[in-house]
């Protein structure tokens, strides 16, 4: 997510924040801008660079504008459910865009008992009616709040009338909001890269619970909801976020390394080169080397430039679809035994298929390495983690996936030296222990 409040330039620097947070959302995206009078609205499937030509730009005015990239999960997978959402309220257009995921459809299933019409499956839109039943007898910022208080959920919030950005987090700061500035001009974004693209200081994080405005009165804290416990989302740490980017305080890069170097005293192998599954494997596997002692190869290439879609070939080819996306280099592992480190196993199927395509390659032994604890439960905070029943750790003993996946050893991060790589202990682990800190009654 992005937004931009102080620059005739805000869709230009929107869409070059999203562009930066590509990997956050690649379905789709969509900016909002606003120029004092209307609301102008763009959004389409792709990717960003796809969908923001020039004259696509130009026709977004105004100084002041939010946008994010799709992230689907299982029940939003529809162009319907593309984000921002824009409606007319009894003060005007307003905008909205909402990363994470509120508890309970009963909000939902309210308001169409009461006659509310929805045309998406998103929570976003039901954030949206229930703030513009406020509206009517409340000041925006207060329809906000009163509306935020009510609601249980993980989320990020942004909102956008033709004059007026408003920015916030849930209050046990599950999601990561960030706010930064430019000459004249306040940013908010997902991750601080994206500060790092267009030049801005990192001011600070949102603070879990604030509702934040910036108006032509400049920026303030309009309202806390009520900071609770702090449970960030420790997914953003092994996979989600860039490595370049600095996450509820704490360098990804650095706490990625950390888990490598915590990985290999933890579960050592007897072996000759450590290899990294590209890209989010990687900052993991220079900590194993450093600590191993272990020269580290770049034993598997990515291919960055496959499309969103891509022509499979008649004939059957044996892994095509890991085989597009990654390939070894043969002369680097033939008659090697390799550690190969990988931020994650969520079904297996992936890593069964990567295991195989180096054993083909010559490898002599393939040592996988997880830089990640095993994952048993779905996440109930907007992460598309499978069902129980399709999560490969509840289907075979830690020796069974090994099997499965067809490696010579198998060996994950324990859950308190993940916690301890990120800084911890104010995490959410619920993906790893079931221990979910927010429930529809808490």
């Amino acid at each position: 997510m992005v937004g931009v409040y102080g620059t005739d330039d805000a869709a230009n620097i929107g869409y070059l924040c999203l562009y930066a947070l590509q990997h956050r959302g690649q379905e789709g995206s969509g900016i909002a801008t606003g120029d004092g009078e209307e609301i102008h609205l763009h959004k389409a499937t792709g990717q960003v660079a796809e969908i923001y030509k020039k004259n696509v730009l130009l026709s977004l005015k105004g100084n002041l504008a939010i946008g994010s990239n799709k992230y689907s999960t299982e029940k939003d997978r529809h162009k319907r459910n593309l984000l921002p959402l824009v409606a007319e309220l009894p003060f005007g257009q307003f905008a909205v865009t909402f990363s994470g995921a509120l508890l309970s459809d009963k909000s939902r299933e309210e308001l169409i008992k009461s006659g509310t019409l929805f045309t998406t499956s998103t929570d976003t839109e039901i954030l949206l009616h229930l703030i513009a039943r406020k509206s009517s007898n409340m000041q925006l910022e207060e329809a906000i709040t009163e509306t935020l208080k009510e609601l249980k959920g993980a989320y990020s919030a942004l909102f956008m009338t033709t004059d007026k950005l408003i920015a916030a987090r849930d209050p046990n700061g599950f999601k990561s909001l960030i706010l930064g500035r430019t000459g004249s001009t306040y940013v908010v974004v997902s991750e601080s890269a994206a500060l790092d693209l267009i030049g801005a200081d990192f001011i600070r994080e949102v603070e879990p619970g604030e509702v934040l405005t910036v108006d032509k009165d400049g920026l303030r804290t309009y309202a806390n909801i009520g900071r609770k416990e702090h449970h960030a989302c420790v997914f953003e740490h092994i996979y989600i976020a860039r490595p370049d980017s600095v996450m509820f305080g704490h360098s990804v890069y650095e706490t990625r390394i950390e888990c490598g170097r915590l990985l290999a005293e933890q579960i050592p192998a007897k072996a000759d080169i450590v290899v990294p599954v590209p890209d989010s494997g990687i900052a993991a596997a220079i900590g194993y080397a450093r600590f191993s002692g272990l020269p580290l190869e770049l034993g598997i290439i990515r291919n960055h430039y496959v499309g969103r879609t891509f022509i499979r070939p008649t004939q059957d080819i044996r892994n095509f679809g890991v085989k597009v996306k990654l390939n070894p280099v043969k002369r680097i592992i033939r008659g090697k035994r390799l550690v190969v480190v990988d931020d994650s196993i969520v079904r297996g199927t992936t890593c069964q298929k990567i295991v195989q395509m180096l054993k083909e390659a010559g490898a002599k032994e393939v040592h996988m390495r997880i830089a990640s604890p095993q994952i048993f439960f779905p996440c109930k905070y907007g992460i598309d983690v499978p069902t129980k029943d399709d999560l490969i750790a509840n289907r075979y003993t830690l020796d069974g996936i090994r099997e499965f996946i067809g490696a010579d050893s198998l060996g994950f991060i324990s859950l308190d030296n993940l916690i301890y790589a990120a800084g911890g202990p104010n995490y959410c682990c619920a993906c790893f222990s079931g221990d979910y800190p927010l429930t529809e009654e808490t």
